[in-house]
């Protein structure tokens, strides 16, 4: 049996701690980090500057890039079906 594995293509970072999320399934959500952003290791992200600057895609998933060097050993990423699991906003978007 062949399980979906839940895949990110884009990422699209917004001014309220919100990421909107595109999958390669076409299923587009809204990912709220404020919560996340309460956390020790997400402090540097607590500027949205570098919130939206770091914010991408790395490991197939939602991630933000805390080095700016593409090293995907010194990212956060997000466990992609916990994004998955989301409610889709595709009707949101037009």
């Amino acid at each position: 049996m062949n399980e979906y594995f839940p895949t990110v293509v884009q990422v699209i970072p917004l001014d309220n701690f919100h990421v909107q999320v595109f999958f390669d399934d076409g299923k587009i959500v809204d990912y709220d980090a404020t919560e996340d952003l309460k956390a020790e290791i997400f402090k540097p992200l607590r500027d949205i500057d570098a919130f939206k600057e770091a914010c991408t895609v790395m490991n197939g998933t939602l991630a933000w890039d805390l080095s700016g060097n593409r090293d995907e050993s010194s990212c956060i990423d997000i466990d992609p079906f916990t994004v998955y699991e989301l409610e889709s906003i595709n009707n949101l978007i037009a």
